[in-house]
């Protein structure tokens, strides 16, 4: 038999308190005593110490401690007999002790028997940690029926069930998955004999909630009703919570209605979730709705409900309307908190509506609420969103004065508006002194110099900003990725991109969607779209949900790439990816079908973005006005603007431009007219619609018409009639009028003293100069400087110069420079640059120098270009070594080289066979802060090229891939001939499909070396399919691309094509020259037929091409 004494000192006539449990069903009896401390006691092997004699402490956190007296005899018929001294206790137990005695005991009948037992004892409850334990014993053995008396005797006694309990249950019944598997296990519970009560469901709901197991939680909650039990109000306030947070506006209604159903009764914390969920999805007409049901059902709103509606008012740009519930919510009673002020104070300084923040500001400092440092920095913020700077700096003050600090989030708020108005000096010297001031910068203050900085366009400054940040050991966060990643990408600098992209999944960080747009982005700027497309497949494969934004600028990517089919994949693959097209993607693939010309399809997109529920905008409609207008549907683009006015979108100023643009496409003058007019009664015309008017009524004679426009225009309230202005719409006149209806109608405008100085001749001499007329825009320059008394610019001055050196007219260019300065315009660096050039091109190197003395000696200081023309000046007058020494002279002061600067040294260098200085010049770029362009790589590829050194050229062409400049086209030619004349055809053609992937057309002279390059290796199928393509492309195959296969189509002996191509020739009007009739010559010398051989050089004699040596090395019976 078992026996179980609980003792305490009195009844054990000492002074310590003990428990002896003897176990006796084994052959040999073991004996466990549990005992306080005894000096004069000799503990046996198995002693534990439990102080005996406990009270029960039922205390809010329930740290349970058990109370006893008496003791307890087990019988082998397993009846349990308690005997109790009514002695009340002294001590307390803690739970923990009392698993320690569980533990203790190796048989789980013997435990069971002693967790009953004490679960009997009126005074005792047992507490989750004991349970737990006894549940964990029971289902190590499998004794399931037993774990379902613990949970039920749990349930009885009001004790928790905490996560550990349902995990320990579902482990013993072989339950996998987690606390998540719940509503899988509840079917399981119940088959063992596990009924959860109420109270036990709606714990269980809330666990699953906390756990962030919303679904789950709402699975469980519908089996309680299907059981007919009713959850609590708190049960349903906790689901609508998390239902909220994830936007699911209709479960949550629907929940109120069941809860309703059930005969309960919201309360207004339950009314007030319903209100913030319903704000959130901007759905304020419903959250006004169940606003008004409180009062109508006596469960009046409180000042949080108030404030959540404003909040949810704010949110959705309703401000007048958040106004008018302030000013209810104070006249019926309700004293708004300090929570309600901050709310209308930050959500009105994020309007920017300034003065309404300081009327609240007024109200909060008379409701009795002192301004802490949160509502001072929303008021900082306000002013620095206003531009009002100083201001915002002068609250520092007072907010010292009041005793209240400024903290980080003030400093940052006045750093980012100091940014938003470019006062970077001041910005940097504030964040200098943050140190100083005792408070440290954060991420977010680095975060506000890299966006600025990446936004301005120095993404090298944005980069040292990133850079200073981690010195400092802050680690950077995502946000602060992305920003550097900003910049990176406008530029298209993909290794930096590369490299911060890696650092961050390096460093543990998971990029989000900004990070992988910002990396496709910069992909796509490099030509490298199959690169951005496969970013795609990586972000869903790190479990990164690609967005709607990321899936719209790949179409658009793809678009502009020509990539026209897989744009259109991508869109079909939206459905797919659970993703709706917004009016963005629409608009985007509109604006192209619009670039193709495909006017159907864009109608057909037009009305089925309709049927899907997504409203149009007046950008949808001014993109697809303008596919119809550009492609000669005005009037179908007329019908269209009815329907935009029917469907509540207002036409803008660009939907009239539009119109009037197509108008005066179709040369529907007077209709043009007219619609300009009646866009007059809503709207003021713009400088676009003048520009796009005017020429149109020009060129049709209409200049009384025009000049009254160009007038009511320059005096039209609000609008400035500037110098470009003037220039852009003489610009459009001269080009689609006839220039002399251009000049007539300048002409006037001057004379009616519509427009005063000479912006209106510099758009005609460009004109003019552009053909190749520089004398007659000299002639017409006099006309205006002289008859009609213009004052000359020095842009006129600059334009006029540089076309007549253009046209050689070098005398007339002297002329007139000093004619300028006669007339008191002083020319600028500029001016001399030009004449510099001029002096440099005729190898006039003495002229040169004069004038850069007289440059100098007029106290103009020469620039960098200045120093670049004299450099390659040098270079091309053979003067090599005096260009080297005059730019170490220049970087030994002040001066910063460009890649215009290296780029004649290197060329040079390469060209006299000094190689190993090239190279350095190249190295040392690095030195001076200057890096090499794609200009410079072309140079260093095309020297190596030359010399045969095949593998550094391409190891060169990789090097600069990977700095993240990309290959122009000229970069790919030169490779693919440097392979060619190699005899490498097989990895020429590589990089000529290279070429064509990266988004760059093929030219006339790539095409040319390839096929040449295949003919001369004999492949000539292959070189007879590029001359298709070439043609098929539209671009016009030259002299060189037919003599290349007539020669090498001869020298296979495919004598019949040969015949063919040069037939080819003739049709296309080009002249044949030396090198084509020669190989003529060859074809019918090798093939055996020199009659043909020598009517063609019969032929070539009588048509005046000379022979050279090679024609008679072709002719046959030659020794």
């Amino acid at each position: 038999m078992a026996l179980l004494i609980l003792c305490s000192s009195t009844m054990c006539c000492c002074s310590t308190t003990s428990l002896a449990y003897t176990d006796t069903s084994t052959s040999s009896s073991r004996i466990f005593a549990i005992t306080t401390h005894t000096p004069s006691v000799l503990h046996p092997p198995k002693l534990k110490v439990w102080p005996c004699g406990s009270l029960l402490n039922l205390t809010s956190k329930r740290n349970k401690r058990l109370g006893f007296c008496g003791f307890v005899i087990k019988r082998p018929q397993q009846e349990v007999v308690v005997v109790v001294k009514k002695k009340k206790p002294k001590t307390s137990v803690s739970s923990e002790e009392v698993v320690r005695v569980l533990k203790s005991i190796s048989d789980p009948t013997s435990a069971f028997s002693f967790f009953k037992s004490i679960a009997e004892l009126p005074s005792v409850v047992h507490t989750t940690e004991t349970c737990n334990y006894m549940l964990q014993l029971l289902g190590v053995h499998r004794r399931v029926d037993d774990m379902a008396f613990v949970f039920d005797l749990m349930q009885k006694h009001i004790i928790n069930r905490s996560v550990d309990t349902y995990l320990i249950i579902f482990k013993g019944l072989n339950i996998r998955g987690g606390i998540r598997a719940a509503p899988f296990a509840l079917g399981r519970l119940r088959k063992n004999g596990f009924i959860l009560n109420a109270y036990s469901y709606n714990g269980l709901i809330y666990m699953l909630i906390q756990s962030g197991y919303c679904r789950e939680a709402l699975e469980v909650y519908q089996r309680v009703v299907s059981e007919g039990l009713k959850p609590s109000l708190k049960t349903y306030s906790a689901l609508m919570v998390a239902l909220g947070k994830r936007r699911d506006v209709q479960t949550v209604m629907g929940l109120l209605k069941e809860m309703e159903t059930l005969g309960l009764r919201p309360n207004v914390y339950t009314f007030t979730i319903c209100i913030r969920v319903l704000g959130r999805a901007g759905k304020i007409d419903e959250a006004y709705e169940i606003f008004k049901r409180m009062d109508d059902e006596g469960c009046g709103p409180d000042v949080i409900t108030y404030t959540v509606l404003i909040d949810a008012l704010c949110n959705a740009g309703k401000l007048d309307n958040a106004k008018k519930l302030f000013a209810n919510m104070k006249a019926t009673g309700h004293k708004p908190d300090q929570v309600t002020y901050i709310t209308l104070l930050d959500k009105f300084s994020d309007s920017k509506d300034l003065d309404a923040v300081k009327e609240f500001w007024s109200e909060m400092k008379a409701d009795g609420y002192a301004p802490d440092v949160v509502t001072f920095t929303i008021l900082v913020d306000s002013l620095c969103k206003a531009g009002n700077v100083d201001e915002a700096f002068n609250m520092l003050d007072i907010m010292r004065k009041e005793g209240v600090s400024p903290n980080l989030h003030t400093y940052n708020t006045l750093i980012c508006g100091l940014l938003r108005l470019c006062r970077l000096d001041e910005a940097l010297e504030l964040f200098n002194s943050m140190d100083s001031l005792g408070v440290t910068p954060t991420a977010y203050t680095y975060i506000l110099f890299i966006d600025y900085y990446g936004k301005s366009g120095d993404s090298g400054k944005a980069i040292e900003a990133f850079e200073r940040m981690k010195t400092r050991g802050i680690v950077p966060n995502i946000v602060a990725c992305n920003a550097s990643l900003y910049g990176l990408a406008e530029e298209g600098r993909l290794q930096d991109a590369k490299h911060i992209y890696d650092e961050l999944i390096y460093s543990g960080l998971s990029p989000d969607s900004v990070t992988y747009n910002m990396m496709m982005k910069c992909y796509s700027k490099v030509g490298q779209i199959d690169e951005a497309i496969k970013l795609l497949s990586v972000m869903e494969r790190n479990g990164c949900e690609a967005d709607v934004i990321i899936v719209n600028s790949l179409i658009d990517m793809l678009y502009k790439a020509g990539r026209v089919d897989e744009a259109w994949q991508m869109f079909y693959r939206m459905k797919e990816m659970k993703l709706t097209p917004t009016v963005v993607t629409y608009n985007t693939l509109l604006a192209a079908l619009g670039k193709e010309g495909q006017v159907r399809k864009a109608i057909e997109m037009f009305e089925n973005m309709t049927e899907q529920g997504c409203p149009p905008n007046a950008i949808t409609f001014n993109t697809l006005l303008n596919c119809l207008c550009k492609n000669d549907e005005v009037n179908l683009a007329l019908k269209m603007l009815c329907k935009m006015t029917v469907m509540n979108c207002c036409p803008d100023v660009l939907t009239y431009n539009t119109i009037i643009y197509g108008l005066i496409r179709e040369n529907r003058i007077d209709y043009a007219f007219w619609f300009f007019h009646q866009m007059k009664k809503r709207l003021f015309p713009d400088h676009i619609t003048l520009c796009t008017l005017l020429p149109g009524v020009v060129k049709d004679g209409r200049i009384e018409d025009a000049l009254k426009v160009a007038e009511d225009f320059a005096y039209q309230v609000g609008v400035r009639a500037d110098r470009p202005f003037w220039e852009d719409l003489i610009g459009g006149v001269v080009i689609q009028a006839e220039v002399d209806r251009a000049i007539l109608f300048a002409e006037r405008l001057i004379s009616e003293r519509i427009c005063l100085d000479d912006s209106v001749l510099i758009p005609l001499l460009r004109f003019l100069c552009t053909r190749r007329k520089a004398l007659d825009a000299q002639n017409l320059f006099a006309k205006f400087t002289g008859t009609l008394g213009v004052k000359p610019t020095l842009e006129a001055y600059n334009c006029l110069i540089e076309w007549l050196l253009k046209d050689h007219f070098t005398e007339q260019a002297w002329d007139l420079f000093k004619e300028m300065k006669i007339a008191g315009c002083a020319p600028d660096v500029f001016t001399y640059n030009l004449l510099l050039d001029a002096h440099g091109k005729s190898g006039n190197i003495t002229e040169l120098f004069e004038l850069y003395d007289e440059m100098i000696c007029r106290g103009y200081k020469p620039n960098t270009v200045t120093h670049n023309i004299v450099i390659s000046s040098l270079v091309k007058s053979d003067s090599l070594d005096r260009a080297i020494d005059l730019y170490y002279d220049l970087v030994s002061g002040d001066f910063s080289p460009s890649p215009c600067t290296y780029g004649p040294l290197i060329d040079g260098l390469f060209k006299s066979r000094r190689l190993e200085e090239a190279m350095h010049f190249f190295e040392e770029m690095a030195e001076y802060g200057c890096k090499p362009n794609c200009a410079i790589f072309n140079i260093l590829i095309n020297g190596f090229s030359k010399t045969g050194d095949v593998e550094t050229a391409c190891e060169l062409f990789k090097r600069m891939i990977k700095e993240g400049i990309r290959p122009d086209l000229k970069s790919y030619t030169i490779l693919v001939d440097c392979y060619c004349q190699a005899g490498r055809v097989d990895d020429a053609l590589h990089y000529f499909e290279e070429l064509r992937r990266s988004g760059l057309d093929p030219d006339s002279v790539s095409y040319n070396l390839m096929i040449n390059g295949l003919g001369r290796s004999r492949r000539m199928e292959e070189a007879l399919a590029l001359y298709d393509e070439m043609r098929t492309r539209r671009i016009t195959p030259d002299i060189f691309t037919y003599n290349s296969l007539i020669l090498n189509l001869g020298l296979v002996g495919m004598v019949e094509q040969a015949g063919r191509i040069y037939k080819e020739l003739q049709l296309t009007g080009l002249e044949p020259d030396v090198f084509t009739y020669n190989a003529l010559i060859r074809l019918y010398s090798t093939s055996g037929n020199p009659d043909d051989a020598y009517a063609v050089y019969k032929n070539m004699m009588v048509g005046g091409c000379s022979p050279n040596v090679g024609t008679y090395a072709q002719l046959p019976n030659q020794t």
